[in-house]
């Protein structure tokens, strides 16, 4: 079986500090939202705090 073959989105490696994966899994699955989204949305809101900062 090959590897998904990704159109829109790139793959990238990272960690999590332990804390967080209890709650970002919970929050994946009571929101039914994937967590990939998730990342996508909190990236995109982090990028929008820096940029109003640096102008």
């Amino acid at each position: 079986m090959g590897e998904a073959v990704l159109v829109n989105r790139k793959k990238f490696v990272s960690s999590l500090a332990n804390e967080l994966v209890e709650p970002f899994d919970m929050l994946s699955k009571q929101t039914r939202v994937p967590k990939s989204r998730l990342l996508d949305e909190a990236i995109e809101d982090l990028l929008k705090k820096y940029e109003k900062k640096n102008g």
